[in-house]
């Protein structure tokens, strides 16, 4: 879990989002999912976990502008 949730907040780092906006938008997830993760009150299911990443895949954050 530890794993996933460093790999939740470098992308959503990487894309500008919060963790929770992520979750929310991968997995139509509730707001409270994410503090939900963190707090160790739940955790996700394996094929949520699947979809996340997938997700994040295909949504790669956009590239860094070149600098002028």
């Amino acid at each position: 879990m530890e794993q996933l949730i460093i790999e939740i907040e470098a992308y959503a780092s990487a894309t500008g989002k919060s963790p929770a906006l992520v979750l929310r938008e991968a997995l139509g997830a509730s707001w409270g999912q994410w503090d939900a993760w963190v707090e160790g009150r739940s955790s996700p299911t394996m094929r949520n976990v699947d979809r996340l990443r997938s997700y994040m895949t295909a949504h790669p954050p956009s590239p860094a502008s070149p600098a002028a």
